[in-house]
């Protein structure tokens, strides 16, 4: 008996295949694949490429820290001393390093600690509440950004010197505005970035706790904040980095304070240690200097980079 095959059958185009398939080869193996081979070999090699430009001239320094002063001048691109000398960074410590991380470390406390605060308080009333000239305020912090500091050195200073605080520089308080400076140069960043992330989180826990009989600032200190934990560590690593590397303003600011290195921060004095080399020729204590004021940023980096990470793309993945 004959079987009859179906007319929806005879009649059903045959299935195309894969996209890039050859006739007789794999999925992928046509010049579609082949175009992709190439992208991903091309962004190996580069990635390759800015692993080396980034990681040699680190390695670079930390081991010119390790060698003696005739090793550094002889051998300049050798990475391997031919003994470590650890002396090096007692001697760097001892010259003025030590007063440059307490200073620095005094003005990152309160700097951060006060753009975090402020900046996220802002950033969360601007993203979650509408009110007349919302818009304008969040605009107004973002053209914080598109100033660069040099522009407005002349007015800063001037501001500064008008307020009667830096120019003296005495007494406990001789810090207070080079913070206060740090702050207004972090607080457009800051904003922008906890604006977006801000607006990310559900509206459904902040309705429940105004049911719940929460006030406005037992909302945020309470809830929001710590729901916005990822994104406030990221900024934050951001902040501590941006000034703790910073040296323009430092050296604007505090003039008065010019060849007093027990009141100067790290970039300023790594700075001053390397013009007052003169003929002392202590290459190997100033590479000692340098790794000692690198260091702590990145090993902050590489302790909270998957926190990094994850607060840069929770807006994305919202």
């Amino acid at each position: 008996m004959s079987t009859v095959t179906p007319t929806s059958e005879r009649t059903r185009p045959a299935a195309p295949p894969p996209a890039g398939a050859t006739p007789g080869g794999k999925a992928g193996s046509g010049a579609d694949g082949f175009g992709t081979r190439i992208f991903n070999g091309f962004s190996h090699l580069f990635l390759a490429v800015w692993a080396v430009m980034v990681v040699y001239p680190l390695a670079w320094v930390v081991m010119s820290a390790l060698k003696t002063d005739s090793e550094v001048i002889r051998k300049p691109l050798s990475l391997i001393p031919e003994s470590l000398q650890w002396d090096n960074f007692a001697r760097a410590w001892t010259a003025g390093i030590d007063s440059f991380f307490l200073n620095t470390l005094l003005v990152l406390v309160g700097s951060v600690f006060l753009t975090m605060l402020l900046g996220s308080m802002a950033a969360y009333v601007l993203a979650r509440y509408e009110f007349p000239g919302n818009r304008p305020i969040y605009w107004m912090f973002l053209s914080g950004l598109t100033l660069p500091i040099y522009l407005a050195a002349v007015p800063l200073f001037k501001g500064v010197y008008n307020t009667g605080v830096v120019l003296p520089f005495l007494g406990p308080n001789k810090h207070v505005m080079l913070i206060l400076v740090y702050v207004a140069w972090s607080l457009a960043f800051t904003v922008f970035f906890m604006h977006s992330f801000f607006r990310t989180l559900p509206n459904a826990i902040a309705e429940a706790g105004m049911v719940d009989g929460a006030s406005h600032s037992r909302l945020f200190f309470s809830v929001m904040l710590p729901m916005a934990k990822p994104g406030l560590i990221s900024i934050g690593i951001f902040n501590v980095l941006g000034q703790w590397n910073q040296w323009y303003l430092p050296t604007l600011l505090m003039q008065s304070v010019a060849g007093e290195p027990k009141n100067q921060v790290i970039a300023q004095g790594l700075i001053e240690l390397s013009v007052n080399q003169g003929y002392k020729s202590d290459w190997s204590g100033l590479f000692a200097g340098v790794t000692m004021a690198m260091l702590p940023v990145l090993v902050v980096y590489i302790v909270f980079q998957r926190q990094v990470q994850s607060g840069l793309t929770a807006g994305v993945s919202k």
